[in-house]
């Protein structure tokens, strides 16, 4: 699979097919308080209780999977703040491979600590994109690996488009789909699996207003440098890929914009109500339902995109205070 082609429908079956029985196929949840809040019908595709904690393990395993056996023999390497290096490395331990991972020295330490125990060997860089690049290139020099980017990579849009064709078999009559955006791997994905089973979907995505280079993106039809990364929802701190943009502009909807209070008070209510660990990038979607107010008795799918939450570090522990 060229990982410069835009993927088909086809292809997300091919992943779903590939990955099946190595991820999990996550449950879909419901809850009638949050119903009332948002005055919509919600169906949680619950990721936050994928293997890694988040949706990227679906990518990552198909990725790894699609290498060829000499390929893989040389390791595979990304760049990642947390979810898609965790995703990678338990990938490739499950392969038996190894997986060099740069992160940023700010990464949440539970997120590091997860990589380390599934093996990725880790390289810190300053957290900016251009020292993500440059480090990620330098390691590849060193060690040969085959690079997985986290988002920007037809056979990760495939693989995160299953969680959407996993929702639509369980739950076909929705009328939209609402999942984040960051690097735009899931969105992409979301919407070429939401588009092909059901052509009548919406497909909204959620970001936040700190962290919002694909509502400019989409706006201006020029794809927008990142602001910096000061947003809660720190998977949501990437530059929105070349790949998924082209992507998103012929499938997307709209992308609603959040605040910083908004995503926390979700995250509270998704802890509270649903009983769901969701991160603060898990939780921007349910933000974005209950600040800009669907249509009445619609029913939406929801991508809850991970659950790797750090206890310690602020403001995640103090939220409800």
């Amino acid at each position: 699979m060229d990982p410069r082609r835009p993927p088909s429908l086809q292809d997300v079956r091919t992943a779903a097919e590939a990955i099946a029985g190595v991820a999990h196929r996550t449950p879909v949840i419901t809850c009638t308080s949050l119903d009332r809040l948002a005055g919509a019908q919600l169906f949680f595709k619950a990721e936050n209780l994928q293997k890694g904690g988040a949706f990227k393990f679906r990518g990552a395993t198909f990725a790894v999977k699609s290498l060829s056996d000499t390929e893989a023999a040389r390791g595979v390497a990304t760049h990642s703040s947390g979810n898609h290096a965790q995703a990678l490395a338990l990938a490739a331990k499950t392969r038996g491979i190894p997986a060099y991972i740069v992160m940023p020295r700010d990464s949440m330490a539970a997120k590091r600590a997860a990589v380390e125990s599934y093996g990725g060997q880790i390289t810190e860089c300053e957290p900016t994109l251009t020292a993500r690049e440059e480090t990620l290139a330098s390691v590849v020099r060193t060690c040969g690996a085959e690079i997985i980017h986290p988002y920007d990579d037809a056979r990760i849009i495939a693989g995160q488009g299953t969680a959407a064709l996993e929702l639509l078999e369980e739950v076909p009559d929705l009328d939209a789909i609402v999942a984040p955006v960051g690097g735009g791997g899931l969105l992409a994905g979301t919407a070429i699996a939401g588009r092909g089973l059901r052509p009548s979907i919406r497909i909204v995505g959620a970001e936040p207003t700190l962290a919002d280079d694909a509502h400019r993106s989409l706006e201006t039809g020029v794809r927008q440098p990142p602001r910096p990364p000061q947003t809660v929802a720190d998977g949501l701190r990437t530059a929105l890929g070349e790949l998924n943009f082209a992507i998103l502009r012929e499938t997307v909807d709209e992308i609603a914009l959040v605040g910083e209070t908004g995503i926390l008070e979700a995250m509270r209510l998704l802890w509270e109500r649903a009983k769901l660990v969701v991160e603060p990038s898990g939780a921007v979607p349910l933000a974005a339902l209950l600040s800009h107010a669907p249509p009445a008795r619609q029913r939406i799918g929801v991508i809850l995109s991970g659950g790797n939450v750090d206890l310690c570090r602020n403001p995640s522990c103090n939220f409800w205070h």
